[in-house]
């Protein structure tokens, strides 16, 4: 329930970082940090695809798979958990990467990048009793 909760609060974020980056909504108001230089980046897309839409997709397909999990008929399912702890493994380690981008190559901070990190690292954190899981025979 944790990672639900979690990821569907990454979900709003990303889906407005997708927005602004798809001129859906002005300018993002960003108190702390430059979030305009981040977002204008070359950083900011992957080809045609802005990394929001990464996180977005990510986010919601953590929290499928979370809701999935809950099910009973579901709870006990190694792969679930293999896809949840994996999923949320690979969002931390990209968002380290751009975390990197912003200080040593941006030299800039968006604080909802910010916000995105820390929150897949907690998605992550959570997930870590899914390995008991994974690992039982």
């Amino acid at each position: 329930m944790v990672v639900a909760v979690l990821s569907l609060a990454g979900v709003f974020l990303a889906f407005y970082l997708v927005a602004h980056n798809l001129g859906w909504v002005p300018p993002i108001p960003c108190g702390v940090g430059d979030c305009g230089a981040v977002q204008s980046s070359r950083y900011a897309w992957v080809g045609p695809i802005p990394v929001s839409a990464i996180g977005l997709t990510g986010y919601l397909a953590l929290f499928l798979l979370s809701v999935l999990g809950l099910q009973e008929s579901l709870a006990r399912s190694r792969l679930i958990s293999l896809l949840l702890f994996g999923g949320a493994l690979a969002g931390t380690l990209y968002s380290g990467y751009l975390t990197y981008l912003e200080a040593v190559v941006i030299r800039a901070w968006c604080q909802y990048c910010v916000a995105s990190a820390i929150l897949i690292t907690v998605v992550l954190a959570a997930t870590v009793p899914e390995v008991k899981r994974i690992l039982d025979r």
